[in-house]
């Protein structure tokens, strides 16, 4: 499926950016919260390219599809075009970019945000002209790549050869050989008439020289249509300011202009084409301009223009609906349309980006459901009546954000409870269940490379692993997990998605590349049966020069970068082909292990039993004719007019020129389809000059079609053994000596043999492991009987041998008995291993709130065996069996409070109860600290938190007194505290419930003597009092700036009380200069309530408002200190009845009862 062949200038920046949407059958995609997905045949989901150093090609799958392009810059960054992510039938999107002719060395692009994320159908390429500057990068998705390079490759992540970057690397010398290379070429210029000769003609975009960006559409399936878009995109504006429209009839000989159809002031900046339906077309205008779509019907002739309402960032299209759609906004809305983008309406607000998915058909219940994420929410709901009363939570509780994928008949979720992830899976939309993994893996993280054959592939990164992560293989259910590989090389791509070094060869099932990382060293290594068994690479016995490789297994290998071009019409570091079983061409090294230096490239025509050099620096090798021929272009910054041919699987390399002028390769677009005979080279003769395109047939090289004489048998086989994943298979070659076209009527055929099976067709079932001997034992955590726990809803189970069959196995007879499991009736047991928790693992909820209680059972007969539920308020409930509450137990707390829920499992050999103790709390509102402003030194004051509401469950109150670095913590809302020094000293509290913590301060004057006394105000003052701390504070200043006409400002503190009606309370603090720290003795206090009685102390609130302070008289002891001739009980008298009063009506004010009271209680 690979078709196009992409060039870098090593050191310089790869301008021409060509991306390429065509529908094609897709792998399966990479689930989890982040990205790597399983690179095998090309069956549907997002495709993204790079064409930089350091980038890689990672294949994503996905099945639901959408129809756009992405740009990349010379870094590997998407230029900020759509994306296809998490859907299902995503067309290949490509990108090639047009190399800079004046400079050799890189330069870094800056980006361009405007679109983050656009799924894509429709085979559309996307290029950049020199100097055009890359925009920001979209969201990837999963897909496993590899790596030689670092941390931006795909599984098996080395740098991308990006086109004239070997092995991704951005900056070299030109090597002699490229010299040599132009000296070549300028020799063969005089002997042009004895050279080979391809058909080819070129045509000019004449006039879009300067537009630095092109998208491609080349309709296929018989279609001779191919659409092009160019655009001028201003990197300073960041906009589109120019584009032009181009079509071709005649499979890219001549291109007719269209912006007159589409408009002239129009400006396109976008290309879509549906995947079930490639004569429907989409262009999307530049939204800084004018939001509108363009719609085709007819391949591109014609167009309708129709406004949007909102700017759209992805699409994503219906697998088998041509017109259905859902577009994610900028606005976090989902919008569906029924009508290919002629109308909208909206579907959900706030969903997650690339969360959002189309129903499988057979598996879910109706063809228009949306599974989609929002508010870290798992619903599902029609698609053109989204209600609340449509919608459904397949999943009860939340999830975490950006976690949901739903993926063929799989789903999953991640729930972290207590700072670790639990995954959940649920199988043909069957209950969530826990994914079983080894009982000590404690994943870091975790990626679902694939979901095909009815399984699951995870990749996961374990506690104590860093760059590394161990392959795990699951069931038929996804539940149960065994380990396939161990320290499986990743990378972090640019956009920061994990990159697997895991490729999967097209053509052969059950044959796996992984690059593993052993002592330190990278590894190649291959599998034939799905990983269970791994070896080494034999590496070539001679070189290309027929000179003796001296490399000797386990010391020395073949190692090969595993990095695979996300563009199935450009060349990655490996390809593979459905067409053509058994051939295989990747680059790599020979040696301990993989480098990125001193890269050749080899071909295997045998499925990696041997291996060949075929040259010593690297190619972009493209598949002809379904595989029956090979052609390779050389990775150089230098302008070309050759390439190399190959009709026996790489054996003989012939040299061919396709233009009579040297060209600057940008990237080649092929024909869809597996049999390609048509290519279009894009290019340019200088930095400034227009698109050149050139169009080669290559039908004129062959001499006739192919006949079955023309083919041989080949039996697959590892190493001599030709049973693989249980059955013989013969398939049928072309023969090397043949030079004849198969055509499009050409199908790979394969005869198969079903083979008696053996240990080798087992791999360990969950909880056992190989040993050295090859036998799977129990693991040392693992207990076999507690298979078993399928009793608890079942009559029978299958009881383990140890050994399960590997999945899409098809061996018969020999061993299968003995190892496989057998269904055994479930023994009669009393229940054992009850299990009650809350579906969200919490032990917390609010008032009103459902709680779903989740009651698991280990061990006992599920049948008959009934459960009691006791919900700790007075309710109580017993069921049947286990079976009737698989769903979970819903329950309705009313009131604050400390619940004991208990479950009783129960039948006629015994029972079990389990406890848990539930925090039912109310939302905390807010905190009022209440404490003296003025405290007297060494004696102990009460401070009290105020809560709002009263009641909110259990809270944690931490204190904070002075320049303390310890603080106070306590369960009571009030502490006592004695201040030892005189001074200011500031109390803070912090109160903690639930998730929420909400603090108060106050300061508090401390001094060893003091006298106080209460005040009023003329009634006017309440209408004024809003009853807010800023308030009092202010009301306070103005009251002591009145007060100081009577006595020294820095003896008086004053201080108005909260509440209604307005009151006050002055400290009045003895003279030290004068009295020696003693107690006033001057009578100034009678002085102060002189002038308070005469009415002499007055402020203005506010023109027109004149508030009186008066002295109250509330207390039976008016005047208080704290000398020995005066009586502290009566101080103390007072300022309780002060505290007390104000707590009282504080406690009044802004009390709001979720509930009357806080109780540990149980039922009855």
């Amino acid at each position: 499926m690979e078709r196009g062949i992409r060039y870098c200038r090593v050191n310089a920046f790869c301008t021409l950016l060509l991306i390429l949407f065509a529908w094609v059958p897709v792998t399966k995609t990479v689930i989890t919260c982040r990205s790597c997905h399983l690179l095998d045949k090309w069956s549907g989901r997002e495709l993204l390219v790079r064409m930089d150093s350091g980038v890689d090609f990672g294949k994503v799958g996905d099945k639901n599809g959408d129809g756009s392009t992405a740009l990349f810059n010379s870094a590997g960054a998407e230029t900020g075009q759509p994306d296809c992510g998490a859907t299902d039938n995503c067309e290949h999107a490509h990108s090639v970019r047009k190399r800079n002719t004046d400079r050799l060395r890189s330069e870094k692009m800056p980006l361009d945000d405007k679109r983050k994320s656009m799924r894509s159908y429709g085979k559309v390429y996307s290029l950049k002209r020199p100097g055009s500057q890359g925009s920001a990068p979209g969201e990837p998705h999963h897909r496993v790549r590899r790596s030689t390079q670092g941390p931006g490759s795909p599984p098996s992540a080395r740098s991308l050869p990006a086109f004239g970057n070997s092995t991704g690397r951005s900056a070299r010398r030109v090597p002699r050989s490229d010299l040599r290379w132009n000296r070549e070429e300028r020799r063969t210029a005089t002997s042009r008439q004895e050279e080979l000769k391809l058909t080819s003609s070129t045509f000019a975009l004449t006039g879009d020289s300067a537009h630095n960006q092109a998208m491609v559409h080349w309709s296929g399936q018989n279609s001779s249509v191919i659409l092009m878009l160019t655009k001028l995109y201003d990197f300073n504006l960041g906009s589109v300011t120019e584009s032009s429209l181009w079509r071709s009839t005649d499979y890219g000989t001549t291109y007719e202009k269209l912006n007159e159809k589409v408009g002239v002031k129009t400006i396109l900046s976008y290309l879509y084409v549906s995947p079930n339906n490639k004569r429907k077309i989409m262009l999307l205008t530049d939204p800084e301009v004018e939001s509108s779509l363009l719609i085709s019907s007819d391949e591109g002739a014609t167009y309708q223009k129709y406004r949007l309402n909102f700017y759209i960032l992805s699409l994503l299209f219906h697998p088998e609906q041509e017109d259905w759609i859902l577009a994610y906004g900028h606005d976090q809305k989902l919008y569906s349309s029924v009508e290919f983008g002629r109308r909208w309406q909206l579907v959900h607000e706030r969903v997650a980006p690339n969360r959002f998915y189309w129903s499988k058909l057979g598996l879910d219940k109706e063809p228009g459901l949306i599974h989609l994420e929002t508010k870290a929410l798992y619903v599902t709901c029609k698609l053109q009546n989204c209600t609340d009363a449509n919608k459904g939570k397949p999943f009860p509780g939340y999830i975490d954000p950006n976690s949901l994928v739903v993926q063929d008949e799989y789903v999953f979720v991640q729930v972290s409870t207590g700072g670790r992830p639990i995954y959940y899976v649920s199988s043909r939309r069957d209950v969530f269940t826990p994914m079983k993994l080894p009982k000590y893996t404690l994943p870091k993280d975790l990626h679902v490379i694939s979901t095909d054959e009815n399984r699951v592939v995870a990749a996961v990164q374990e506690w104590n692993q860093n760059d590394t992560y161990n392959l795990y293989v699951s069931e038929a259910g996804g539940i149960y997990y065994t380990l396939a590989l161990e320290n499986v090389m990743s990378s972090m791509g640019p956009e920061g998605n994990v990159m697997i070094d895991l490729y999967e060869v097209a053509g052969i099932k059950g044959m796996f590349l992984a690059n593993k990382k052993q002592n330190n060293e990278v590894k190649t290594y291959i599998t034939y049966n799905k990983g269970r068994d791994w070896r080494l690479l034999q590496a070539p016995s001679a070189d290309l020069r027929g000179n003796r490789i001296h490399c000797m297994l386990p010391y020395c290998s073949l190692h090969l970068h595993l990095q695979v071009s996300a563009n199935p019409y450009t060349s990655g570091n490996i390809a593979s082909r459905e067409s053509a079983p058994g051939i295989i061409v990747a680059s790599g090294s020979i040696g301990a292990e993989l480098t990125s230096s001193n890269v050749s490239m080899f071909i295997t025509s045998d499925a990696g039993n041997t291996w060949r050099q075929i040259f010593d620096e690297e190619y972009s090798v493209l598949y002809l004719d379904q595989g029956g021929a090979l052609v390779a272009i050389r990775h150089t910054p230098l302008p070309i007019r050759h390439l190399w041919l190959s009709f026996d699987e790489g054996r003989v390399w012939n040299k061919y020129s396709f233009t009579s002028s040297p060209l600057f390769v940008d990237g080649v677009l092929g024909e869809p389809g597996e049999e390609t005979l048509i290519m279009t080279i894009f290019g340019h003769v200088s930095h400034r000059s227009e698109w050149q395109l050139v169009k080669i047939d290559f039908r004129s090289i062959f001499n006739r079609r192919c006949i079955e004489s023309d083919y041989v048998p080949w039996d697959l086989h590892d190493q001599g053994e030709r049973c693989l994943m249980g059955v013989k298979r013969v398939y049928r070659k072309l023969k090397p000596i043949a030079r004849c076209v198969m055509g499009k009527t050409y199908s790979v055929t394969m005869i198969s043999e079903p083979c008696d099976c053996t240990e080798s067709d087992f791999e360990c079932d969950y909880g056992f492991e190989r040993r050295a001997d090859g036998k799977c034992t129990p693991a040392f955590w693992f207990l076999p009987s507690s298979m078993s726990r399928t009793c608890t809803t079942e009559h029978t189970f299958l009881n383990s041998t140890g050994y399960r069959k590997v999945v899409s196995n098809n061996c018969t007879r020999g061993v299968m008995e003995q190892f496989t499991a057998r269904r055994q009736p479930c023994p009669s047991r009393a229940p054992r291993g009850l299990h009650l928790v809350t579906s969200e693992g919490k032990l917390t909820a609010t008032t009103a709130s459902n709680v779903t209680f989740l009651v698991f059972l280990e061990e006992g007969d599920g049948s008959k065996t009934s459960i009691t539920v006791d919900f700790g308020d007075g309710n109580a409930f017993t069921y049947s069996n286990v079976s009737s509450i698989e769903d979970g137990i819903k329950h309705i707390y009313k009131n604050v409070g400390i619940y004991r829920v208990s479950a009783t499992a129960e039948n006629t050999l015994g029972s079990e109860t389990v406890l848990l103790f539930l925090h039912i709390t109310c939302q905390l509102e807010s905190i009022h600290l209440s404490a003296p402003f003025v405290a007297v030194k060494n004696k102990e004051v009460n401070l009290t938190a105020v809560l709002s509401p009263s009641q909110v469950g259990t809270v944690t109150y931490i204190w904070w007194f002075g320049n303390n670095s310890e603080p106070v913590i306590t369960l009571e809302g009030s502490v006592a505290f004695t201040f030892s020094r005189e001074g200011i000293s500031v109390v803070t509290v912090q109160v903690s419930g639930g998730n929420t913590i909400l603090q108060d301060r106050k300061t508090v004057a401390v001094h060893e003597y003091f006298r106080s006394h209460l005040l009023a105000f003329s009634s006017n003052l309440d209408d004024h009092n809003p009853d807010v701390a800023e308030w009092r504070l202010d009301v306070s200043r103005v009251i002591k700036t009145s007060m100081v006409q009577v006595m020294n400002p820095e003896q008086l503190l004053v201080t108005v009380l909260p509440g209604l009606p307005t009151a006050a309370e002055f400290f009045l603090l003895p003279d030290k200069q004068l009295t020696e720290g003693k107690p006033d003795k001057t009578g100034n206090s009678e002085l102060v309530l002189s002038a308070l009685n005469q009415n002499l102390v007055q402020f203005t609130l506010r023109p027109g408002v004149q508030i009186t302070v008066y002295a109250a008289h509330l207390s039976a002891a008016p005047l208080v200190d704290t000398s020995e001739n005066h009586s502290g009980s009566a101080m103390l008298m007072l300022l309780s009845v002060v505290v007390v009063g104000l707590a009282v009506f504080l406690i009044y004010k802004f009390k709001r009862y979720c509930h009357p009271f806080l109780k540990i209680q149980r039922g009855s």
